[in-house]
């Protein structure tokens, strides 16, 4: 009796643990269906963004140009002046003005924000083909994000990087990812999703962290365009 008992206990443990992670699955599955689907994905090989940033009444706009899984280049006009930021494979540089503690010269990129950065050559995020990429994904629960249910996602990169990412129930696209930004805890939440080429964008990014919030507004979405991958080189400098 006893080891049928303990038997029954195991059968039931590996059952609870089997459905476990296909909840994980089926929220990742409905997931990558509602982007348009992981061949439609695969077949981005390149991005470019255009938004407007909103910080404390000023409107900067940012441009970003990922080559996927390669290189990005992000480039924004403060008050006349630019800033450009670019990952290029492993290596990172920028140009800062000398309003943001810049001299207008190419600089080596810190290599936390390198880390962080690189991240975003993966433009669709850590849960489309997390398995193959490495990354661990756990259910972490139900739960309300802006009165709407939403799936509680930890994801650990296979970097090392954790972030919890939520899962609209309804759309099954992502609604607010919490994570580390330049060492500190930041959230981003993502609305008025449209579809570009078959793939839905979120329009709006509302962004907070503890120097204050602010809000990314897309204005246009280019698929596959043609990129000339020069934008990558570091200059050199003056």
């Amino acid at each position: 009796m006893k080891t049928n008992t303990f038997l029954v206990a195991a059968i039931a443990f590996v059952t609870s643990i089997s459905a476990y992670a296909q909840t994980v699955d089926e929220i990742v599955d409905k997931h990558v269906t509602a982007m348009g689907g992981l061949d439609k994905l695969k077949g981005v090989t390149s991005l470019v963004t255009e938004r407007s940033l909103s910080v404390q009444g000023m409107e900067i706009p940012t441009k970003t140009t990922i080559l996927v899984g390669k290189a990005m280049r992000t480039e924004s006009s403060v008050m006349g002046n630019s800033m450009i930021q670019v990952v290029d494979g492993t290596t990172g540089w920028m140009i800062r003005p000398a309003m943001m503690q810049g001299t207008g010269e190419p600089e080596e990129m810190p290599a936390d924000q390198l880390k962080q950065q690189m991240g975003q050559l993966d433009p669709f995020g850590a849960l489309v083909n997390y398995k193959d990429k490495g990354n661990k994904v756990e259910l972490v629960g139900k739960e309300k994000v802006d009165k709407a249910d939403a799936y509680h996602l930890k994801v650990t990169t296979k970097d090392g990087q954790v972030m919890d990412e939520y899962i609209d129930a309804t759309t099954n696209l992502v609604s607010k990812v919490k994570t580390t930004m330049n060492g500190q805890e930041g959230e981003i939440s993502f609305s008025d999703y449209k579809a570009v080429d078959g793939i839905p964008f979120a329009n709006t990014l509302d962004i907070s962290s503890p120097q204050g919030a602010l809000t990314m507004v897309t204005t246009k979405i280019t698929v596959n365009p043609k990129v000339d991958e020069t934008i990558f080189k570091k200059p050199a400098k003056k």
